[in-house]
């Protein structure tokens, strides 16, 4: 059964505007804000603030951006980066989100609970965190409409506050020369030892979070396109109004001494004290219940996509669409960080996993808006500068709050990543393969603009003829050997009209198991009833692709026409693709994958080595015997070929420069044979694989009598003149 659809119940101005503003106008405000400009005077504080804010206003302008581009469900900041992303990516952000979310509602109730001791300092510590979390619990459990509108009473008493702070003579009368710039000297706790900008703003940057309150909404939200834009970006603006007034307030009212020595200055200093102390209690109040409204709905994005696993049904809504199952999964996990008492060594990890989100929304605008797709017309459009800004923004932040963190940060994320993506998780209907097709036709384009072949970045890209997809099951094993990690295979189907849909329909499959073992793998099919005629066309068409067949791959087997075979050599030559031609041994097949040969005729000894490879055809032959040696894990042995037992150690001298030369592995084995090749194939010990250059005249009668002279599979390779085993 599918769960209930969430009710869409929340607007603008209390799904999103009021949980966004009640979190930023949070403790910090209250306790460090005087402090910030003690250190910095007025000039120094408004940088401070100004910094941290310019990140935040450029995330909220991302996310706003990105949420009129696209029809957001449930999971707010998780939904819209694995939409763009991929489930991987946004699950490897996702999960420490939600943790991140559910933990911080206990760091939210530490805080209450310590304005709440400063009044009533008799009250046992862990009854206060305890009565406090059933109260959110209890809250919250009810809807989250229920609990928007006790944030509508909580935002009365902190608009209370600040106008009891503002409305104080105390920063307006006059008597206290404006601080424009101090001399940053510290804190009460470090006995005043001094600081600097970068220590002051790692201080107060968490409170400019919490801009994601409100779109960890998304799923109630009744209109998200227009929610969340107007709501977040409302809410930075408000609050960056209030810290600025109170910022000049503090400058005005208070010495640095006075403003430094105090984090309850603004209690202290307001016209009545007990309505500032309310309003900070409010705030921690207000941030514990948005935290543990969006917890419980990025959890359950998280299980619906299969991210994470569903125990005990915990995605399943209530009748009025609420998540209370996640909400007691979520609780429960808050409940056992209050136990533990404190989170002090684990806080700044949290607000770590709120920044890597907040980059990764500006990276997903960043992409989108360069790439030019189609698909990415936001009613919001923003200069690439803008989220640019605000991911470098982020990363900054991060590190220069706590490097250390950071790093533990971004390396969860990435086992996260690593972890997820080993499991796989479901399809989704992400934009990666627009922003890859538009990043591959970037390169494309770029590629062509240099038309020299380079063989240092040749690699193999097979075209490999499909009569019927069972035959290729033999060779399924060797073709992924000769082509990863890096090499490709193009599937080429050739079928009679009749038989156009049964063969694309296997082709298709076929393609999927090469996919899942990490082959990039194409197909088609051509309707022909010559199989020679229907191949040739094949390559013709494939040479101006960017992604072009370099190595056509034929099996040599007893069904198989010697005519076909000689046009296919003479075709292959003449449209200068390699050959790669596979004669199987009906009874050994490719044995034990351990040994393989490698032969180099006599002729081609007595000429340079690279002279040698090019006349020969044999830098195809040499690639693919150090692409499969290094594959199987096998013992290469080469064997060198002479007419005469003199020219045996020029001819042991002649491999040992093509093993410089071409860079052998340790390990292989030369040998030098005196006599015809047929003689050797007979005297040799037997392997699972010979390698030989083709013949430059079309001989299929060559080709079968090798395998019964060697006794085993034999691989023949000619070049296509774009290969270079010297590069």
């Amino acid at each position: 059964m599918q769960p209930t659809p969430t009710r869409k119940t929340l607007g603008a101005f209390a799904g999103v505007f009021t949980p966004t503003l009640l979190t930023i106008l949070g403790v910090i405000m209250y306790l460090r804000l005087p402090w910030v400009i003690g250190n910095g005077g007025l000039l120094g504080g408004l940088l401070v603030i100004g910094l941290a804010l310019g990140i935040t206003t450029a995330t909220g302008l991302a996310l706003s951006s990105i949420a009129t581009n696209t029809r957001l469900g449930a999971g707010g900041p998780y939904a819209i980066i694995s939409r763009s992303l991929g489930l991987e990516v946004g699950g490897s952000v996702g999960v420490p989100l939600f943790v991140s979310q559910a933990l911080a509602v206990a760091m939210y109730i530490f805080g209450f609970r310590e304005g709440w001791l400063w009044i009533f300092p008799d009250h046992p510590a862990l009854l206060v965190d305890l009565l406090t979390f059933a109260l959110v619990f209890g809250i919250a459990y009810v809807s989250a409409e229920f609990a928007f509108k006790i944030q509508y009473v909580i935002m009365g008493v902190i608009a209370l506050s600040i106008v009891l702070i503002l409305g104080s003579d105390k920063g307006w009368s006059g008597g206290q020369d404006i601080l424009l710039w101090s001399d940053w000297r510290g804190a009460p706790e470090t006995g005043f030892a001094g600081t600097n900008f970068w220590q002051v703003f790692a201080v107060f940057f968490p409170a400019a979070t919490g801009i994601m309150a409100g779109a960890n909404m998304s799923g109630d939200l009744t209109n998200p396109r227009r929610a969340i834009p107007w709501g977040t970006l409302g809410a930075i603006a408000v609050s960056t109004v209030v810290y600025v007034l109170l910022a000049i307030w503090c400058a005005r009212a208070g010495t640095a001494e006075e403003l430094t020595s105090s984090y309850t200055f603004l209690i202290d200093q307001s016209l009545w004290g007990p309505g500032v102390l309310a309003g900070l209690l409010g705030a921690t109040l207000s941030s514990a219940l948005s935290s543990l409204v969006g917890a419980p709905r990025i959890l359950v994005a998280l299980v619906k996509d299969e991210v994470v696993p569903d125990f005990g049904r915990i995605s399943k809504l209530s009748d009025k669409g609420e998540p209370r199952r996640a909400l007691i999964a979520s609780a429960l996990l808050v409940l056992a960080a209050l136990l533990l008492r404190d989170l002090n060594a684990i806080a700044p990890l949290l607000s770590m996993f709120f920044l890597i989100a907040y980059c990764v929304i500006n990276l997903v605008v960043l992409v989108e808006s360069s790439l030019g797709l189609q698909s990415y017309r936001p009613t919001l459009s923003l200069p690439r500068v803008v989220p640019l800004l605000g991911a470098i923004g982020c990363i900054f932040a991060m590190f220069i709050v706590n490097p250390t963190v950071s790093l533990i940060a971004v390396g969860v994320v990435g086992g996260l990543y690593a972890m997820i993506l080993r499991r796989g998780v479901g399809a989704s209907d992400d934009s990666r393969s627009g922003v890859f097709s538009a990043v591959a036709e970037w390169a494309a384009a770029k590629a062509t603009e240099f038309e020299a072949v380079n063989p240092r970045a040749w690699k193999p890209n097979l075209l490999v003829p499909v009569r019927d997809t069972a035959d290729v099951r033999g060779a399924f094993q060797l073709l992924q050997e000769l082509v990863r990690p890096e090499g490709s295979i193009k599937l080429l189907g050739v079928a009679a009209d009749s038989d156009v849909l049964d063969v694309s329909s296997r082709m298709a499959a076929l393609t999927r198991e090469f996919r899942k073992r990490r082959v990039f793998t194409t197909w088609s099919v051509l309707d022909s009833t010559d199989r020679v005629s229907g191949i040739v066309a094949g390559l013709q068409a494939l040479r101006s692709a960017f992604f072009r067949p370099n190595v056509l791959f034929v099996e040599v087997g007893p069904e198989q026409d010697d005519a076909d075979l000689v046009r296919l050599w003479a075709e292959s030559r003449r449209l200068h693709v390699g050959l790669a031609l596979l004669a199987d041994h009906p009874k050994a097949g490719l044995g034990k994958r351990s040994i393989l040969h490698l032969w180099i005729p006599a002729p081609l000894l007595r000429e340079p080595v690279p002279t040698a490879l090019t006349a020969g055809g044999m830098h195809l032959a040499v690639l693919t015997a150090l692409r499969l040696q290094r594959s199987w894990g096998a013992q290469l042995r080469i064997y060198g070929l002479i007419d005469e037992a003199a020219h045996h150690d020029a001819a042991r001298e002649w491999l040992r420069d093509l093993a410089d030369r071409a860079r052998f592995p340790k390990g292989i084995a030369l040998e030098v044979l005196q006599g015809s090749l047929e003689e050797a194939l007979t005297r040799a010990p037997q392997s699972d694989l010979d390698l030989l250059a083709l013949p430059p005249v079309a001989d299929p009668a060559f080709v079968r009598q090798t395998v019964v002279l060697s006794r085993s599979a034999c691989l023949f390779l000619g070049d296509s003149g774009q290969e270079s085993a010297l590069a």
